[in-house]
């Protein structure tokens, strides 16, 4: 993994950037963690961000506050989402954001469980590496 990937994976938030078949960016803050080779981001497999990404795995990272909000100036990581679809890896690779968040990372899961019921689309873990 290269430095600046690294370093955007060791940021509270990040704005993660996906492309529209017309090459227009739509921007989303997320959680991210590092791990060994990647940085880890969780979405929802029927969020709009998960149906771009089967598309065109290109993303672009950026630092940013929990609104999503970017500072001018901020250094941007060019990268490539893959999909994770074994649950056993998913559950490996999702330890860095359960020691990263901690309690509020556990709490927003079980508050997500409770709001589908266990229904719906499920997760879907990304792993994004250097371009």
């Amino acid at each position: 993994m290269s430095p600046r990937l690294l370093a955007a994976s060791r940021r509270r938030y990040v704005s993660l950037t996906t492309f529209r078949r017309t090459g227009e960016g739509v921007a989303t803050a997320v959680w991210i963690a590092p791990s060994a080779d990647a940085a880890i981001v969780l979405t929802g497999a029927g969020s709009g961000k998960a149906k771009r990404l089967r598309r065109d795995p290109r993303v672009e990272l950026r630092e940013c506050d929990a609104r999503g909000r970017v500072r001018p100036g901020a250094p941007v990581v060019r990268a490539r989402a893959e999909a994770v679809v074994d649950p056993v890896e998913q559950d490996r690779l999702l330890a860095g954001h359960r020691r990263k968040y901690g309690l509020q990372f556990r709490a927003f899961r079980v508050v997500e469980h409770l709001a589908t019921r266990g229904e719906g689309p499920g997760d879907l873990v990304l792993r994004i590496v250097d371009a």
